[in-house]
């Protein structure tokens, strides 16, 4: 489902890759233990304060090629976990005893989710259903008051009456990313997958269905303090742009400095089992692919972060390790292997006056870490509201500017095709990400 790769092998040469253009920082990632979490993948998350409430995803590794080992229940995350990555401290609370389709949801992988405020809004999700005694893309949207949500759990006390959820059709989507533009969520890409997952398709082995949204879905809800209901709805429907999935999904400012939304790459493309490598930015009235650019690194979904400069109107878009197409190597020479490896790079994107440039930074991951993992602001003034790092803030050289938390920590390049047992696993790790102007 997350994976589905050709067997084809091939590496090519191209120059070497620019390093450290004009990004303004320098970043330091400090790996931080907390013998109490074991790792987590594929996870929703939201934020109160230095408290992070993490919800759902995947507990294993790297998804299985067998359909019959291949996202199997056992390993998925059935606790509600509030941590503090500050005192390095860590609460769990069981979801048995919360409503079934409660329950099921919230031990899914890959949900399309935003903290809105003290609202987290969680939609759908891939895993097994007890109810429907099979895997599937579940069909809820799911509202969570944060702050006192994290309070029960710390406190041992029942968390049901923080959670409402509604059952809704349109809302059965897994792999896509979620924001807001003024006041309504966009749902943009992802697909809905029913059944087992099964590498060589649903005529081979385990049948499943798939369909991929091709749109952006863009909804209101009613207020907090109402039942939770979709107060309006539409929909944009793109079958070039938007048919991709696990990609990534940031905030940027458009030429006048309104927020807009971009698809970073994401797969896969319909001629061939690769990743895309164009974007597409979202605003609140039309949709556009970006010309004459195309992403080289970071193709799935993996941690990262927009860093603004207010005063020279420039986005870098930050992306931690990850899967890619393109890799650098010791020489930092660019190679191309498209069975789509894991790599250890951090790679940026820079955005100033339309014109838009990739290049990598000198600092890595120590192994391969990045991919199915979110970045995650740490508490403070650094960021402005629509999400942005703030680059030119004075203050203090070194700033710890959030968290990388949880993700796959694989043990090779390119673990899908192997046999091995421990090829991969959900990572233990939290990295912290300290930005230090140059």
């Amino acid at each position: 489902m997350r994976l589905l790769f050709t067997f084809l092998f091939v590496m090519s040469l191209q120059p070497a890759v620019r390093a450290q253009e004009g990004f303004p920082y320098k970043i330091n990632l400090d790996p931080v233990i907390i013998p109490s979490f074991t790792g987590l993948q594929s996870y929703a998350w939201a934020r109160s304060g230095d408290l992070l409430l993490l919800i759902g995803g995947r507990t294993d590794g790297l998804h299985k090629k067998q359909p019959f080992a291949a996202f199997n229940k056992n390993s998925n995350n059935n606790y509600l976990i509030v941590l503090d990555p500050v005192k390095e401290k860590i609460w769990k609370r069981s979801l048995d005893g919360l409503p079934p389709s409660i329950n099921q949801q919230l031990q899914s992988t890959n949900m399309e989710f935003y903290q809105d405020g003290n609202e987290l809004i969680l939609a759908g999700g891939y895993g097994y259903s007890e109810l429907a005694k099979d895997h599937i893309t579940h069909p809820y949207i799911t509202r969570i008051q944060v702050k006192e949500l994290i309070r029960a759990i710390v406190a041992e006390k029942d968390p049901a009456e923080w959670i409402s959820q509604l059952k809704d059709e349109r809302m059965a989507v897994t792999g896509g990313r979620m924001n807001k533009l003024g006041d309504a969520y966009y749902l943009a890409g992802g697909h809905r997958f029913d059944g087992r997952y099964n590498p060589h398709g649903p005529d081979h082995g385990p049948g499943f269905s798939q369909q991929y949204t091709n749109q952006v879905r863009i909804f209101r809800l009613a207020t907090a303090g109402l039942p939770l209901s979709i107060t309006s709805y539409s929909a944009i429907t793109d079958t070039t742009l938007f048919h991709r999935r696990d990609y990534n999904l940031l905030p940027q400012y458009d030429e006048a400095g309104k927020k807009m939304l971009t698809v970073f790459s994401g797969v896969f493309r319909p001629d061939k089992d690769l990743p895309f490598t164009n974007l597409t930015d979202i605003s609140e009235t039309a949709h556009q692919e970006v010309k004459g650019f195309n992403q080289q690194f970071s193709h799935y979904h993996a941690a990262c972060v927009p860093v603004y400069d207010a005063k020279n109107k420039t986005i870098w878009s930050v992306f931690f390790g990850g899967i890619a197409v393109q890799y650098a190597d010791s020489n930092g020479t660019v190679q191309s292997d498209q069975n789509v490896p894991f790599a250890r790079h951090i790679s940026v994107i820079e955005r100033k006056g339309g014109q838009l440039k990739e290049y990598l930074l000198p600092e890595k991951f120590s192994g391969y870490f990045g991919a199915a993992a979110e970045f995650i602001p740490a508490a403070g003034n650094r960021y402005n509201e629509d999400g942005f790092f703030l680059a030119n803030q004075s203050g203090q050289n070194k700033i710890l500017a959030g968290y990388i938390i949880g993700g796959i920590d694989s043990r090779a390049p390119n673990v899908f095709w192997g046999n091995a047992p421990d090829g991969s696993r959900a990572s233990p790790v939290i990295w912290k990400v300290y930005f230090s102007k140059k």
